[in-house]
C-alpha cells in the first residue's frame, strides 16, 4: 500500500500512442526491429511526422527504447510496454472470452512490514470489511513473481476486481488501490478467499504482489520465504453489492 504522494509506476499514454505501439510489437518490436516513420505512418493512416511524435510519446512514457540512425531507428518494446499491450489484450479477452483467469507465478518473500501498517488504517479498514466480506490478517503475504508473470500481470486490468477508494486522514490523503480476487496455490494447498490489493500509485515494482487475506497466509498454508506459489486471479465483485443483489432477487 502506500499514500497519495507517491510517483506514479508508469505514465498513461492516449490511444492513438498505444496504436502505434501495437504495430510496432506486430512487426517485431517486442524483440527490437527496425521502423520508419513514413512506413509506421502508412500502417496508422498518418503523416510521417505524426509517426514520429507518437514514438516520442511512447519513449517518454518508457515503454520503447529507441536508436535512432540515418535511414530509421531501432526500437524495441519495453516490459512496461507490454505490459500496456496485455492490458490491450485483456479488455479484448472480456469482451470475447468468459470465465477470464489469470495464473501468475512467483516465490514468497519478506516485506518491509508497511502492509500491517497500511490495512489496519480505519479507511482501508472499513472498505475492506464492506466491499471484501472480511477483516484481512494485519499484514501482506508478499510475492515476488517470475519473469514471464511481470509479463502477463498488465492482464489483471482486464479482470473484474473490487474498488478501493481514496480517503482523507488528519494530515494527509491515502491512495485509491484495486483488490482483485485470488485462490492462492502452495503445492496441493490452496486457500480461496484471498484479494491481491495494487495501489493506484506504488513504491513496489512491478516484479511483486502483496496478498491479504482473512488468516495469516504464511500460517494457512505453511509457507516460508523462497516457496513457490501460483496466484489464480479471477473475476470477483464487491460483497456489499452482491448481498443487495441476492436480496433484491428473493424480494422479487
Amino acid at each position: 500500500m502506500s499514500d497519495a504522494t507517491a510517483t506514479d509506476a508508469a505514465a498513461d499514454v492516449d490511444p492513438a500512442a498505444l496504436a502505434a505501439l501495437k504495430h510496432v510489437g506486430l512487426v517485431g518490436g517486442l524483440s527490437e526491429t527496425k521502423v520508419s516513420c513514413a512506413a509506421l505512418g502508412d500502417r496508422l493512416d498518418a503523416s510521417t511526422q505524426t509517426a514520429s511524435r507518437r514514438l516520442q510519446t511512447l519513449e517518454s512514457a518508457g515503454y520503447v527504447e529507441r536508436d535512432v540512425v540515418s535511414d530509421g531507428q531501432w526500437v524495441r518494446v519495453t516490459d512496461a510496454g507490454e505490459a500496456a499491450l496485455r492490458a490491450e489484450y485483456a479488455d479484448y479477452r472480456r469482451l470475447f472470452e468468459s470465465d477470464v483467469e489469470l495464473s501468475l507465478r512467483g516465490s514468497v518473500t519478506g516485506g518491509m512490514g508497511e502492509g500491517r501498517h497500511y490495512i489496519t488504517l480505519p479507511g482501508y479498514a472499513e472498505q475492506f470489511r464492506e466491499r471484501l466480506g472480511y477483516d484481512p490478517f494485519p499484514g501482506t503475504l508478499n510475492v515476488n513473481l517470475t519473469e514471464e508473470s511481470v509479463r502477463r500481470r498488465g492482464e489483471m486490468a482486464g479482470i473484474d476486481a473490487v474498488p478501493i477508494d481514496a480517503w482523507e486522514g488528519e494530515d494527509r490523503t491515502y491512495g485509491a488501490a484495486t483488490c482483485y480476487g485470488v485462490t492462492l496455490v502452495a503445492g496441493d494447498e490452496r486457500y480461496e478467499e484471498v484479494h491481491a490489493i495494487v495501489p493506484d500509485r506504488t513504491h513496489h515494482d512491478d516484479d511483486q504482489l502483496e496478498l491479504i487475506a482473512p488468516d495469516r497466509l504464511r500460517d494457512a498454508l505453511d509457507l516460508a520465504d523462497g516457496d513457490a506459489v501460483e496466484v489464480r486471479v479471477e473475476p470477483t465483485s464487491r460483497a456489499d453489492e452482491t448481498g443487495s443483489t441476492a436480496v433484491e432477487t428473493e424480494a422479487a
